[in-house]
């Protein structure tokens, strides 16, 4: 899978679609991905702004892909936990951006080398158009070494 062929597929998905979550970018290094959320009448809440539901999703996927594909296909990487904190309330078009250093991924390697699991914490922001955070979120990812390999 490529990184545009998925940013095309993960744009067309049913639930990203009808939230109206946008995958802007993910780099060809699987490195760092871009994702906005338009506020529409069908993904607001009660009191007209973005529904917490749609801001937790437009994150969800990410932390999770973005491991997988740096580490390779020596590595089982899941979702574990995720927090989330709303800041504030999102209106109009808000946004997250996820960039996976090299530090991290030197740290999750060194974790993992002798076959042991790892749990590690992602955060991320979502902000809107002035850049004021909405939404305050933290992923936690679960890596290990695959044996047979």
């Amino acid at each position: 899978m490529t990184p545009r062929r998925l940013r095309l597929i993960m744009n067309l998905w049913p639930p990203f679609l009808a939230a109206g979550i946008r995958v802007r970018h993910l780099a060809e290094d699987w490195r760092s991905a871009r994702v906005e959320l338009r506020l529409r009448p069908w993904n607001r809440n009660y009191v007209g702004t973005h529904f917490g539901g749609s801001l937790f999703a437009m994150t969800d996927p990410f932390w999770m892909i973005l491991v997988k594909e740096a580490m390779g296909p020596d590595y089982y990487v899941w979702d574990r936990a995720a927090e989330i904190e709303f800041v504030k309330p999102g209106r109009g078009t808000v946004h997250a951006e996820f960039r996976l250093g090299d530090e991290a991924l030197a740290r999750i390697r060194e974790a993992t080398d002798g076959g042991g699991k790892h749990l590690h914490w992602f955060e991320t922001e979502v902000a809107d158009a002035d850049g004021d955070v909405v939404a305050r979120l933290r992923k936690q990812v679960y890596v290990r070494r695959k044996k047979d390999r």
